[in-house]
């Protein structure tokens, strides 16, 4: 059973998001079985908006995961054990464009309930329908130090993603 997925509420994710997100990290995935592409993230939350639990992630245009998430309405974040860690690292500094990443890394894509692209080594999935987008406007920045994030001024996309399906193992 160690290696077999669950289905649990969003409000039974013990752990926190900061940590989740921030430190251990997450691959964010969109597309088909046909076409997907994965990427590494450390910015993103969960939480609750307009009375659903929903989870938000920030992606640059110039991402190749861009395309995928504009084109497709679910998304799905997974979280990895440490063991991982180096699959996070390459996802995170190579580019689907260039690279077939699952095969660089020999993790095993798996289809969720919203017909999208998860990994059979996460320990934690959501599997989350888009709601709502916006783009950062740097006028609204309100402290400079965030202008250091963006020496090219690639500016992201926020996506506000409602949960639809979380899975632990």
């Amino acid at each position: 059973m160690k290696n077999k997925f669950r289905k649990i509420a969003p409000e039974e994710i013990t752990e926190s998001a900061f940590k989740l997100i921030g430190s251990d990290w997450m691959l964010i995935t969109s597309g088909t079985k046909k076409s997907f592409n994965t990427m590494t993230a450390s910015w993103g939350g969960l939480g609750v908006l307009w009375d659903k639990n929903v989870c938000f992630c920030f992606i640059r245009p110039q991402r190749y995961t861009y395309k995928f998430m504009e084109k497709y309405k679910f998304f799905t974040f997974s979280f990895f054990r440490e063991r991982y860690r180096g699959v996070l690292d390459f996802c995170g500094n190579n580019s689907g464009r260039d690279v077939d990443k699952i095969k660089a890394t020999g993790i095993t894509p798996a289809i969720g309930k919203t017909s999208t692209i998860y990994f059979r080594e996460a320990r934690l999935v959501i599997e989350s329908k888009k709601i709502y987008f916006q783009d950062l406007n740097p006028e609204h920045f309100l402290e400079k130090d965030i202008f250091e994030n963006y020496p090219e001024k690639g500016y992201h996309r926020m996506y506000i993603g409602e949960v639809m399906n979380c899975l632990i193992k």
